[in-house]
């Protein structure tokens, strides 16, 4: 069995990370979407939050699961007997980033492989980042995240991002 692993923030989940996911379901056994805790970001929604958030959204892929997770993407998979990582590119400056950190993974465990996933171009502006700055000033994100989890954000922000 294929098990791939989508590591990210997820802070929140966008329909671009949707797009992955599902595609990624399409070509793997199995897809792990690890939800890294990373205090340093100053993320909106706690971790179990971002792992209810993509449990709804994406309740429908049968070969779908998510996991928080803190320290190290190599060792969050060898729980999973996973050799594979998923990484949703939208422009250059990611695949820099990211092509960096396969080179790191590789380092710490040889037998890890990265496959980078364009996201579809409609979503390729879309950044949780922006996500929240856009709700943060007032306008509309619908067209932005899954229906299903923008009155979580929205109420999140009301309350002044308070976790």
């Amino acid at each position: 069995m294929k098990i791939a692993v989508y590591p990210g923030s997820f802070d929140p989940v966008t329909n671009g990370h949707l797009d992955v996911i599902k595609r990624s379901a399409k070509v793997f056994d199995k897809v792990i979407v690890g939800v890294l805790d990373n205090m340093a970001k100053k993320p909106l929604f706690t971790p179990d939050e971002r792992v209810d958030m993509i449990k709804k959204v994406a309740s429908d892929i049968e070969n779908v699961e998510v996991y928080a997770f803190s320290g190290l993407l190599v060792d969050f998979m060898k729980q999973f007997d996973s050799a594979v990582i998923i990484k949703g590119l939208r422009t250059i400056s990611d695949f820099e980033y990211e092509f960096q950190m396969a080179l790191l993974n590789k380092s710490l465990n040889p037998d890890v492989e990265t496959f980078f996933m364009m996201t579809d171009s409609k979503y390729s502006y879309i950044s949780s980042s922006m996500v929240k700055e856009v709700a943060r000033l007032g306008g509309g994100i619908d067209e932005f995240v899954p229906c299903d989890i923008i009155k979580e954000i929205d109420k999140k922000i009301k309350n002044g991002g308070h976790r």
